[in-house]
């Protein structure tokens, strides 16, 4: 292993190194394999070693890995134009994380407002709300533990519970800047927590009323994880912007914010600009995903598998009182316990099981969207008997 004393301490790091991977099973330098149930923090949705990724990879490097945005990018435009048509929006800027999707989306937001002569451009977000660490998206994210010694933080944000329309209807009448409003469809970080049915389409139609921005960050329930190949799809209605990363390029670094109809036409060039977004290299690995999502029926897969380990887990757990919830959609679920379980992770993996635990007390499931019904089988009976026993 490395030597941990050349690294910033900005990680509790997990003693195991995972050294290769097959599907939805990682080994470790001893051999040891484990059952991936996090997938990269539900980024590796095609799982290890998906033969069609490792072949589009290989063939870029073999050709061109970077030039930057001065030239023309032809598989950039190849990307835009296939996630155009999976999302219903009109344009896609290409960045390399779901922070800078989050950033370019709140970049947008402000200018929108200062085309409306608004000197300060206020955008609503959530109580729960995780989008990343840069300024911006740490500011739009509500949690103590990672803010906590960065302030001062950017002006012309305002918090409301998640799941509450009454909520960001009142700011909206209550403040004359309010340019836009920014939700996560899923709480992932929150704690894999899922509004009313009707949020979203409650919140698109204050948003048309009052003529906002209705912005979604869909950088972990995007590319397939829920079911839909984006999670507002669920709900039959269009964001005016949405960011998405994790999913996107299978563990390879590449994020995204899309946009339509007036957003879509904020920027112009030299107002927004990354080095090394939509690289070659990066977007022949997105449109490997993008191609495998499709032709190998993962959204299907998504659904059917992850009803079958909600209900699986459901099921076995129904007696025990310590389990508060088990919810989800698709492929993100979380199993909610009444205490902190975060112990449970290191017994997991004692047992050849890979699982995360979100706020605290929820025990997180994002495996690859690949999983096989054996392998939902073996989470089932793996975390059901973890938590029976905790």
């Amino acid at each position: 292993m490395a030597d941990s004393n050349a690294l910033m301490t900005t990680y509790n790091r997990i003693p195991v190194e995972f050294v290769r991977g097959e599907g939805s099973w990682v080994y470790d330098r001893e051999g040891k394999k484990y059952l991936d149930a996090i997938a990269g923090i539900a980024v590796c949705a095609l799982g290890h070693s998906h033969p069609g990724f490792i072949r589009a990879i290989q063939d870029q490097v073999a050709q061109l890995v970077h030039t930057s945005n001065l030239y023309e990018v032809g598989l950039q435009t190849t990307l835009a134009e296939k996630l155009c048509e999976a999302s219903g929006m009109d344009r896609v800027f290409f960045c390399n994380s779901g922070a800078e999707g989050n950033e370019a989306a709140i970049k947008l937001a402000r200018m929108f407002g200062h085309s409306r002569d608004i000197d300060i451009p206020g955008i609503i977000v959530m109580e729960g709300a995780f989008h990343g660490r840069t300024m911006g998206a740490l500011t739009a994210t509500h949690s103590n533990r990672h803010q906590e010694g960065f302030s001062p933080f950017l002006d012309g944000f305002y918090r409301v519970p998640f799941n509450d329309t009454k909520a960001v209807e009142e700011i909206i009448k209550a403040n004359a800047n309010i340019v836009a409003v920014l939700v996560e469809p899923i709480q992932g970080e929150g704690g894999v927590l899922l509004p009313d049915s009707d949020y979203l389409n409650n919140l698109r139609s204050l948003c048309d009323d009052n003529d906002l921005l209705l912005m979604l960050d869909e950088v972990q329930c995007g590319n397939g994880r829920t079911g839909k190949y984006f999670a507002y799809q669920h709900n039959n209605i269009l964001p005016d912007v949405f960011s998405t990363a994790k999913g996107l390029g299978n563990g390879f670094p590449i994020g995204a914010c899309l946009a339509r109809g007036k957003a879509a036409e904020i920027f112009q060039p030299g107002l927004h600009a990354t080095t090394f977004g939509g690289s070659p290299l990066a977007c022949a690995a997105a449109i490997a995903v993008y191609e495998a999502l499709l032709s190998e029926n993962l959204l299907e897969n998504a659904t059917v598998q992850g009803d079958r380990i909600k209900f699986g887990i459901s099921m076995r757990l129904q007696n025990a009182s310590h389990v508060v919830a088990v919810r989800g959609k698709g492929l993100m679920i979380g199993v909610e316990l009444d205490k902190p379980c975060g112990e449970l992770v290191g017994q997991a993996r004692e047992k050849g099981l890979l699982i995360n635990v979100a706020s605290g007390n929820v025990v997180r499931l994002v495996p690859p969207l690949n999983i096989t019904m054996k392998e939902s089988d073996l989470i089932i009976e793996t975390v059901s008997e973890l938590i029976e026993n905790f």
